[in-house]
């Protein structure tokens, strides 16, 4: 018998269904990309530290990354950045820089239709 890979925890599921039904609902396909990533095991679930975040972000840059944002590094620039999860110090760092750290959910109510919205990892 094949053991079950991907996500077990319903708030992650149900957040990979609210992303699937606004990807077809908007004709967004960033959400369907981000929900795509999110079904992935968590081994090979998006790792991303702040100092990708500062290298590769323009100041004022809205981000999703799907899965978990930690905080090695230093941070900048005045970034928007969405994830699954963030690390205590992460999310520091990032409000420290003036910038928000949302949930993935705040940032599909902001933003349904996926425009100016980056996905990093």
């Amino acid at each position: 018998m094949v053991k079950r890979t991907g996500p077990t925890n319903k708030y992650l599921k149900e957040l990979i269904i609210k992303l699937e039904r606004a990807a077809k609902k908007n004709k967004a396909k960033i959400w369907k990309a981000v929900a795509e990533k999110l079904k992935k095991p968590t081994r090979q679930r998006v790792e991303v530290n702040v100092k990708k975040l500062e290298r590769f972000c323009k100041d004022g840059e809205i981000v999703v990354v799907p899965g978990i944002v930690l905080g090695s590094g230093t941070l900048t620039k005045k970034l928007t950045v969405a994830a699954w999860k963030f690390s205590k110090a992460a999310k520091e760092k990032i409000e420290r820089a003036g910038g928000k750290a949302l949930s993935i959910e705040e940032l599909l109510e902001k933003s349904p239709k996926g425009s100016n919205v980056r996905i990093m990892g």
